[in-house]
């Protein structure tokens, strides 16, 4: 398959769009992450997917460690700050950053925010997958996530909703068959 092909495809796989951090102060670094996901209740758990050979996921290493924070609608340009739209050394002069009592950054507005101790890594490609195991969170019950889906960011629709049928499934919609 190729690159162009592969991400295509994957351009339809919809996710909240996040910021991975690590460091403390002005040594921090951050990079736009939307490869994530949870893993576990027991323990708390989350991956997130950071490039092998970048400094985030060297220091996310270093430190075992790393926040992670949820964007709500509204902080694109965060996103685009941490996607590479801005030089590392400013990017969180973009947003309201705050730290955790580990240290590490935590971005104030977010929809959610967690902090995580590095419980374990691998190597996958060119990517290297964290788990960590989540220690502190921060929810904001007003703040919808911003959502990264066929190449742009989106918001979730909340004035439709699904027709559920009594079964609670939604109802399926028989398809044509190829010609």
């Amino acid at each position: 398959m190729s690159k162009p092909e592969f991400a295509d495809t994957l351009s339809h796989l919809a996710a909240t769009v996040c910021v991975a951090s690590a460091g403390n102060g002005p040594d921090s670094l951050g990079r736009t992450v939307t490869a994530t996901f949870s893993l576990s209740a027991n323990p708390p758990s989350i991956v997130i997917s950071i490039k092998a050979d970048s400094p985030l996921a060297a220091l996310i290493a270093a430190e075992r460690g790393f926040s992670l924070a949820m964007l709500a609608e509204g902080q694109e340009l965060i996103a685009d700050a941490f996607a590479g739209k801005i030089e590392a050394s400013k990017r969180y002069l973009v947003g309201i950053w705050a730290e955790w009592p580990s240290g590490r950054p935590r971005l104030l507005g977010a929809a959610a925010t967690l902090d995580c101790l590095l419980s374990a890594s691998i190597e996958v490609g060119d990517h290297m997958l964290f788990v960590g195991t989540i220690v502190a969170t921060q929810t904001s019950a007003h703040a919808d996530p911003l959502i990264w889906g066929r190449r742009r960011y989106q918001s979730l629709d909340r004035t439709r909703s699904l027709t559920l049928a009594s079964n609670g499934h939604a109802p399926l919609t028989p398809s044509k068959p190829a010609a």
